[in-house]
């Protein structure tokens, strides 16, 4: 049976991963709507947008994202306009009558100093990271929007928490990208301007897990796929959401080792420790993901390989 699949942000990282997934599978006819066509802070075009095009499923990949600069510094934006098309997008869903939706939220909606492994539990038991704390409300406001449909209409509506992301169409801005972005490419400059050193945010301590966003769109899919008594061995109604990760993490340090080694950076490496270093560690418990069938595929160095030579060859829609 042919779904109608509709993903929004599907010109961004995650979306081009869930499109170039989902039509792996033949059947489907997945389709997006650029911010020209669509402004899905526009609550009277997205009610009206859903109600004539028949859709299957969604998957919601739209929002406002950035590292710890872009947070800080625009954090009324973050929590206004990812709730906004969050909240948008879910109801003009239910009005519609769609039955199946998938949220993608993140890793930060979790406390700054959760015991790690972090798990589904861990949800709203200590104070969130301040840095990006105004972005992962939004985010934890749309699990609850979805909880609630679901919960009082019975609707369908599924939330996946992936844990830090990278790839093919990542955002490489110099200031408002993430971590991983952001040292592919002050890595490559350095390379080509043969520089002696580079300087890297923080202490280099931190822990983090990164995850290849075509694993992270495999997992999504296969989730989305579940029956619903499935997934509910797994869940409880308002605790539904699901983590998506590697179930490993690496200090700063050893990822700017490893990218040194990816793109040829034989200079050394400076730590600036008066730059803040968010959570000192966020790991997430994928146990539960993998009692659902699925374990990733990409590790870091094979998917670090494979994001910088994305970088190289699209490098020219990266000058500013």
């Amino acid at each position: 049976m042919t779904k109608r699949i509709f993903v929004a942000g599907h010109k961004g990282m995650v979306g081009r991963a869930l499109v170039r997934r989902l039509e792996q599978d033949g059947k489907n006819q997945v389709f997006g709507r650029p911010h020209a066509e669509l402004d899905l802070m526009d609550q009277r075009a997205v009610q009206a947008f859903f109600a004539r095009e028949q859709i299957d499923e969604v998957y919601f990949a739209a929002a406002k994202v950035g590292g710890i600069i872009a947070n800080s510094t625009y954090p009324a934006e973050f929590i206004y306009d990812n709730l906004m098309v969050e909240t948008n997008t879910i109801h003009a869903a239910h009005l519609a009558g769609v039955q199946k939706l998938m949220f993608l939220g993140s890793s930060c909606i979790y406390p700054r100093l959760a015991d790690q492994p972090i798990s589904e539990d861990a949800l709203l038991t200590g104070p969130l990271e301040p840095t990006n704390e105004p972005y992962a409300i939004a985010k934890i406001a749309g699990i609850k929007l979805c909880e609630s449909y679901s919960r009082q209409y019975g609707r369908d509506y599924r939330s996946a928490m992936p844990t830090n992301l990278y790839g093919p169409n990542d955002n490489f801005h110099p200031e408002n990208s993430h971590v991983v972005p952001a040292l592919i490419r002050r890595f490559h400059q350095a390379v080509n301007e043969d520089a002696d050193e580079i300087f890297i945010w923080g202490s280099g301590k931190p822990m983090r897990e990164f995850m290849h966003v075509d694993d992270m769109a495999s997992a999504c899919v296969h989730l989305m796929n579940l029956p619903p008594e499935v997934l509910a061995r797994q869940t409880e109604p308002t605790r539904s959401h699901i983590n998506i990760g590697t179930g490993t993490d690496c200090s700063i340090r050893e990822l700017a080792e490893t990218l040194a080694e990816v793109t040829g950076f034989r200079g050394e490496l400076m730590f600036d420790t008066t730059k803040p270093d968010g959570m000192p560690r966020k790991l997430l418990d994928i146990s539960r993901l993998k009692a659902l069938g699925w374990e990733p595929r990409i590790g870091l160095r094979q998917g670090l390989h494979s994001a910088y030579d994305w970088f190289v060859g699209n490098q020219g829609q990266f000058r500013g």
